[in-house]
């Protein structure tokens, strides 16, 4: 007789990560096992950012994220309505190193 057992995990939640961290820009990069995601919140006027955080991920988990991400979206246009994708002006990379730099 076999068993469906469904395990779960316990999810900690620490005040300081619960706050979070406000992000108007991300960058992407990629290697052949991982995606790096650099997270960064750009100020007008101020030609510096740092990178607030970093997130890794192997491909399969980038990809999940991006299905997510859409379904989210989706459901969330759903009930407030289409969000607009206002034109940027482009933004340098050059805002104190080269990509890849924390």
């Amino acid at each position: 007789m076999e068993e469906n057992i469904e395990s779960q995990i316990n999810i900690e939640l620490d005040q300081d990560i619960a706050e979070g961290t406000y992000s108007n820009l991300a960058i992407i990069n990629h290697s052949v096992s991982e995606f790096i995601v650099d997270f960064i919140n750009i100020m007008p006027g101020v030609p510096k950012a740092k990178v607030k955080s970093r997130i890794i991920l192997t491909p399969q988990h980038a990809k999940r994220l991006t299905k997510a991400l859409a379904d989210n979206v989706r459901k969330f246009e759903q009930v407030h309505g289409e969000i607009k994708d206002y034109e940027q002006p482009p933004i340098p990379m050059n805002f104190g190193g080269t990509t890849g730099e924390a």
